[in-house]
């Protein structure tokens, strides 16, 4: 399986203006800039998008896991903030909350720190990835 996204950038880093289109065109178009990633404009940033997709991914695999250890899942809420300094990303913590019927804490925590390992976005990522998770 791949898939892909596609950016477009036109002009210099602080004047110019990009869009990224995903290929399910879930993002279409979606505008980025030099304000959207530093500043406070309104579009996307690629440590948005980056955190986006370890928020899901995890939140994906801890499903996956909970469910072969025989639990039912009520709900899963994931937070994902990437620390982005001096132009490298060297964080991503994940705030988890979770509703799982039976399910005891110390095996949740298990189970949250095996899909922190193993999702295949914390695979990709070459940083320090943390994370925090209730039990509702």
């Amino acid at each position: 399986m791949k898939r892909n996204a596609t950016a477009v950038w036109n002009g210099s880093i602080k004047e110019g203006a990009g869009k990224i289109t995903t290929q399910s065109k879930v993002l279409d178009n979606a505008q980025y800039s030099f304000k959207t990633r530093f500043e406070d404009g309104v579009g996307t940033n690629p440590e948005e998008l980056v955190a986006a997709a370890h928020a899901g991914c995890f939140t994906m695999q801890l499903s996956a896991f909970i469910g072969e250890a025989g639990h039912t899942i009520e709900s899963i809420e994931t937070k994902c903030d990437i620390d982005f300094q001096n132009g490298s990303i060297v964080g991503s913590h994940l705030t988890v909350t979770a509703k799982i019927p039976g399910l005891e804490n110390e095996s949740f925590q298990e189970l949250v720190t095996k899909a922190e390992k193993n999702c295949p976005i914390s695979k990709l990522l070459n940083t320090a990835i943390t994370s925090e998770a209730t039990l509702a």
